[in-house]
């Protein structure tokens, strides 16, 4: 029987999510409530009966290592589960990531190599990606999923042939000519996987990186068989502000296009140890997680644990995160809210007068930040992390604002 390896990259920065990943990896940040966005390639792996996993971290390790730790404890899935870290700063591409760690993955002498990205939403059996990469006789397999035309730009995109085998890649074209994009998942073998990682990495000049330069070469320039599995399912890849406002707000749908319920069950860090949900007043098309009170209306909407809302207060179409506390009688409408933040008595945040930029308008609310009481905030504002009530000039904060601490 042939071995497999998985290698997940968690440690991405995540720049687009601006400061929401300031302080953790993108892969580390909460999602629906009571999971974070790593938990479900961890989970697809142990729905696949993977069982010998690399985790590679880089930014913000220490944050993420703790986590995968705790995670680790609740779960014990794996016969073979590793952190790994660069040797010495931080490695130069998702490409160089693997090269570093190419000897841990010939210790275990694996015939195929499962790389995935840790920062994406979606629930997939890998296996059928594996058997369709032996079907082909692939040297590479790349997963691919169809994205509306105006968002492929977003992502790396292919051209296959009627048999499915890729004859252009192109990392983020600023005009594409296909909305087949490139999932950041590859099933590689591994001699194929080791001559061309050792190639890239004696090339001064290459970034890198699987999407940007060890892809567009395989199919080019050495003309390796190089295939695209199309996956059917719902997958989101959270690398905006924009795409995780809306991957959360599609779980409260009536009929949402992905379920956290059912026979694929996403695991997460052990949370028996929070207290139940406390509920007096009205909650509606929401998630709310165990440990929060909810004394006011909340609608449409992703509480994680330990959130507070308070009589008389509304939040709607938001997303909160851990131990947010909103005072009486505020609004919170179109907003995303990082852990810690406290708004204060009659306060308005999100309120809009007229069109701003951006499909959502969105107003972020940094780590730990606290609105003082009476201000009113508008859409597509940011209000950064630890901004203090003395730091607000005025009880109004216009739409497209941004409020820093002084």
């Amino acid at each position: 029987m042939e071995k497999l390896a998985a290698m997940i990259l968690a440690g991405g920065r995540g720049k687009r999510m601006g400061f929401l990943s300031q302080e953790r990896p993108k892969p580390a940040l909460p999602f629906a409530g009571r999971f974070r966005i790593i938990d479900f390639t961890l989970s697809n792996c142990i729905h696949s009966h993977i069982d010998n996993i690399a985790l590679l971290l880089d930014y913000q390790r220490s944050h993420m290592a703790n986590y995968l730790d705790r995670w680790n404890v609740a779960n014990v899935p794996f016969s073979n589960f590793h952190i790994l870290e660069p040797g010495a700063g931080s490695y130069k591409g998702t490409a160089d990531a693997i090269y570093q760690n190419l000897a841990h993955l010939q210790k275990y002498g694996p015939d195929r190599i499962l790389i995935l990205a840790g920062d994406h939403v979606y629930k997939m059996d890998y296996r059928r990606m594996l058997a369709f990469h032996e079907q082909m006789n692939a040297d590479v397999t790349v997963g691919v999923v169809q994205v509306p035309i105006e968002q492929a730009h977003r992502f790396g995109t292919v051209i296959i042939d009627a048999a499915g085998r890729i004859q252009d890649f192109v990392e983020k074209a600023r005009v594409p000519t296909s909305n087949l994009a490139s999932m950041g998942i590859y099933v590689f073998n591994e001699d194929i996987l080791v001559k061309r990682l050792t190639d890239d990495a004696a090339n001064p000049d290459s970034l890198h990186d699987f999407g940007y330069a060890i892809l567009p070469a395989m199919v080019k320039k050495y003309e390796d068989r190089v295939y695209a599995f199309k996956f059917e399912g719902y997958w989101q890849d959270i690398g905006t502000i924009e795409a995780y406002y809306a991957a959360n707000m599609e779980l409260t749908h009536e009929k949402p296009s992905f379920s956290l319920n059912g026979s694929w069950p996403v695991f997460t860090e052990d949370q028996t140890k929070l207290n139940g949900l406390s509920q007096q007043g009205i909650i509606q098309n929401s998630i709310v997680s165990p440990g929060c009170v909810v004394k006011g209306r909340v609608e449409n909407s992703i509480l994680s644990p330990g959130v507070r809302i308070e009589e008389e207060a509304v939040v709607v179409n938001s997303v909160l995160m851990e131990n947010v506390c909103i005072g009486y009688h505020s609004v919170v409408d179109h907003c995303v809210l990082d852990e810690e933040v406290n708004v204060g008595k009659f306060c308005y945040v999100g309120f809009r007068t007229t069109p701003t930029s951006g499909e959502y308008g969105i107003t972020v609310l940094g780590k730990g930040a606290t609105v003082p009481n009476y201000v009113a905030i508008g859409r597509n504002c940011k209000i950064m992390p630890y901004v203090q009530p003395t730091d607000f000039v005025s009880p109004v904060v216009n739409s497209e604002s941004v409020v820093l601490p002084r």
